[in-house]
């Protein structure tokens, strides 16, 4: 077997890095169906219509004024007479409340729009196939299937009384009693994306252990790829856990736990931009559970629309008594940290995150305070990043030149034990002999690679800076750029990539003295151009920008440090 040269196992390794990234694309993004394709409804079996209720707490009841709960309704029947919607707004969200189960019908984020066409006001609550379901955010689920449904299905009374339209900051309270069974829920919208939500349910006088959940599905159900994918998420001890909504709770996937318990700094549900988030009432640590449903109760096996569900169970309150807040809204680096506590860490960097971060916070962000458009930032970024590591090119460059040196004797080297198998003893005699002439000529062979490997965690970090920032999500650049998280919908900046990165590749000199080398990594961009039609035009936008600046870097060294005449003016021969 011929042993491996530097070039190929360069060569190999990007292939298997592309092919990791194109893989984890295709078979981990679940791709859902536009909104009004869903699959047709079906008869809900009663033993699907609940989830087990978390256990209650059993840490003793803090102080009223640390964690005040609602107190129970009075065993009084209290009821609506008729459904009543209630709105409230503020600068950054509209949301539509209903009286019927007292749960959230819409929850519109006013700074963002979905990718319908035309495109319409953001709504990241996703309405079920069914308008009498229970699939709400802000239902109750309890152990007791009768109870549950009694308490999502009434008419609760509701004050301010009648359909109205508040403005942050406001308080709504539900309140509804058979006699029996009493629930309370009161919310206070404040005019940012957190809201307060304490609720009670009591039977007869006595608490009810329950949950109040987040159900349906959430974020921008007409998106697609990446940006379509639900996923749950804890904290626990301070570290973050997600998993994909459409694993949890399944047979196909039993290693997923299907409820985690506390206690949990925070829990909730998200896809690539956008969260809704449980958190604790000030800075205590509520013992919460946490679960998810893959799809709709009785929906058909097989439907691609996923239905999950984050349940909060009772807190460090006496039992019965859930107090909490809700932060709902955009996943940008700057509001999640303005939460207590703390929600950063939901916008995700990658393995070089400790780079990614500081790029965004620190450059990039701050350039586009300057240029106001995310797609120039991203083009002064990239010809500021490959400036400051221009002299690592120049490294890499100098040891093309000592590589070409050496070249013609390397050949005559190889071709002399050419006739040997890759076993024989006498193969370590080229070795030898390939060494001495390396120390002779002062040859690093791993010079020309090891500057690129030394940028490869910037590329890295910048790829994945770009691809979780929320900012790059419907940003105009130029023309026909009108979303640079989006691909390129007529693949321009694609095409002229690879026309750029061919040209930038044939520029450069060729250190490897096989023919079919040489030819391979002039396909190279080739190769990878039709791998990056696929990404964001913001990404492609950066890559495009990068071989434009390395085709006017390598004219310069070309100009300025030739190779020398006999390796610049042959073309190697075929052994």
């Amino acid at each position: 077997m011929k042993e491996l040269s530097t070039e190929q196992r360069l060569l190999l390794a990007l292939v298997l890095s592309v092919a990791v990234i194109t893989l984890t694309d295709l078979f981990f993004f679940r791709r859902y169906p536009p909104a009004g394709q869903a699959p047709p409804a079906t008869s809900v079996p009663a033993s699907r219509q609940t989830s087990p209720a978390p256990p209650a707490a059993s840490q003793p009841a803090p102080s009223a004024a640390r964690n005040p709960a609602v107190a129970p309704a009075a065993a009084t029947p209290v009821a609506g007479t008729h459904e009543q919607t209630i709105v409230v707004e503020s600068r950054l969200y509209r949301l539509v409340l209903s009286s019927r189960g007292a749960v959230v019908r819409s929850w519109q984020l006013l700074d963002y729009h979905d990718d319908s066409k035309p495109p319409k006001l953001l709504n990241v609550v996703h309405p079920p196939r069914d308008p009498e379901s229970e699939e709400w955010p802000l239902s109750l689920l309890t152990s007791d299937p009768s109870l549950q449904e009694k308490a999502n299905s009434a008419l609760y009374q509701v004050e301010p009384g009648g359909s109205a339209t508040l403005h942050a900051p406001a308080t709504v309270e539900f309140r509804w009693s058979d006699g029996h069974l009493a629930v309370t829920k009161q919310m206070r919208f404040t005019a940012d994306y957190v809201a307060d939500l304490r609720t009670s349910v009591t039977l007869d006088g006595q608490p009810v252990a329950y949950a109040v959940a987040w159900r349906g599905g959430f974020g921008d159900a007409t998106a697609t790829g990446p940006a379509a994918q639900i996923q749950v998420f804890y904290s626990s001890d301070g570290k973050v856990e997600t998993i994909a909504a459409d694993k949890v709770g399944t047979s196909d996937h039993p290693e997923v736990p299907a409820a985690v318990p506390g206690p949990l700094q925070f829990a909730g549900i998200e896809d690539q931009y956008f969260a809704a988030a449980f958190l604790p009432m000030g800075n205590e640590v509520s013992g919460w559970d946490w679960r998810t449903e893959r799809q709709p109760p009785g929906a058909p096996p097989g439907t691609t629309e996923p239905v999950a569900e984050v349940a909060v169970g009772p807190p460090n309150t006496a039992p019965g008594a859930v107090s909490l807040e809700l932060f709902v809204g955009p996943k940008a680096l700057a509001v999640l940290g303005a939460v207590n506590p703390q929600l950063r860490a939901l916008v995700k960097f990658g393995w070089f995150g400790f780079l990614a971060e500081p790029l965004y916070t620190y450059v990039l962000r701050n350039i586009y305070r300057y240029v106001h458009n995310w797609g120039w930032a991203i083009v002064i970024l990239t010809i500021v990043l490959n400036t400051l590591l221009f002299p690592l090119k120049l490294s890499s460059w100098r040891s093309m030149q000592k590589m070409q040196r050496v070249m013609p004797e390397m050949k005559t080297i190889q071709a002399r034990y050419k006739k040997y198998p890759m076993k024989d003893p006498r193969r370590q005699k080229m070795n030898e002999e390939m060494m001495e002439l390396y120390r002779r000529e002062g040859v690093n062979p791993l010079g020309s690679c090891l500057p690129m490997f030394l940028q490869m965690p910037i590329w890295w970090a910048l790829f994945e800076m770009l691809e979780a920032l929320i900012e790059l999500r419907h940003a105009h650049w130029i023309f026909w750029i009108h979303d640079l998280s989006a691909r390129d919908p007529y693949y321009i900046i694609p095409l002229l990539m690879v026309v750029a990165g061919y040209f930038m590749q044939k520029m450069t000199p060729m250190t490897a003295p096989d023919p079919t080398q040489q030819k391979m990594m002039n396909l190279m961009p080739i190769f990878f151009g039709l791998l990056f039609f696929r990404l964001a035009s913001g990404l492609n936008l950066y890559i495009l920008t990068s071989y434009l600046i390395g085709i006017g870097q390598q004219w310069y060294l070309n100009r300025t440090a030739p190779l020398p005449s006999s390796a610049a003016g042959k073309k190697p021969k075929p052994m």
